[in-house]
Parts: C-alpha cells; sequence; structure tokens
C-alpha cells in the first residue's frame, strides 16, 4: 500500500516513513502544495496522513481540494496535528476527513486506523 505523508517537520515526517515503511510504502511532502503536484503527476497513494499547520497549503485546503477533485475524492485522508479542538475535528470531518489524530500520538494506534480505513476500502 501506498501513503502520502504531508507535514512540514522533517523529524515527524522521517519517524512516520520509517515506522509505516516497514508495512507500506510511503512518500514525504513538505505541504499541501507539494502534495498536490505530486497527485497529479499520477501518483495515487491509498492513504494520506495530512498535517494542519503547514506553509503554501494547509491540511484544510488540502483536504478540500483532494475532495474536490473528481480523480483524487476517493483517497482516505487521516488528519494529524497538535490541535486538540473538537471544533478543528468536526472542521476536518465535515471537510471529509476519514480520521482525526492528536500529536503526540501512538504510532501503533495510527498503524491500527491505517488499516482498519484500507480494509474497509477494499471491501467497500
Amino acid at each position: 500500500m501506498k501513503i502520502l505523508v504531508v507535514d512540514d517537520k522533517q523529524t515527524l515526517s522521517d519517524l512516520l516513513a520509517q515506522f509505516l515503511g516497514q508495512k507500506h510504502h510511503v512518500t514525504t511532502k513538505k505541504n499541501g502544495l507539494e502534495a498536490l503536484q505530486w497527485l497529479q503527476q499520477g501518483d495515487i497513494p491509498d492513504l494520506i496522513i495530512s498535517d494542519l499547520e503547514m506553509p503554501e497549503l494547509d491540511g484544510y485546503g488540502l483536504i478540500s481540494k483532494v475532495r474536490s477533485s473528481g480523480y483524487f475524492s476517493d483517497i482516505p485522508i487521516i488528519v494529524l496535528s497538535c490541535r486538540d479542538s473538537s471544533a478543528d475535528r468536526i472542521r476536518c470531518l465535515k471537510l471529509g476527513a476519514n480520521d482525526y489524530m492528536v500529536k503526540p500520538f501512538n504510532p501503533e494506534e495510527l498503524s491500527i486506523r491505517i488499516d482498519n480505513i484500507l480494509e474497509k476500502n477494499a471491501i467497500g
């Protein structure tokens, strides 16, 4: 499975790539704009993990653009953010995110959530 990690913090991207790379092929991008450009080149991941606070195009913008594009709209999105407010969670879920986790996070929990979403998509 291919996972796209979008976060401007290189250390977190590297950590996720190392952990998730044991089971999945992981690509990292620094912001939503880089992620969209990568997608538009024909690279289609099975799942996107995105931060919210990033330069150029933030996580909200990325979710909106992915969901409104006919071609990428079915890609599951997990938001991984420092923001722990109910309002942020609701906004992301309304925009079309499939899940929302708060940093710091347990990598094992993230892995289980990823597997659950990917299994649902394989069935559905």
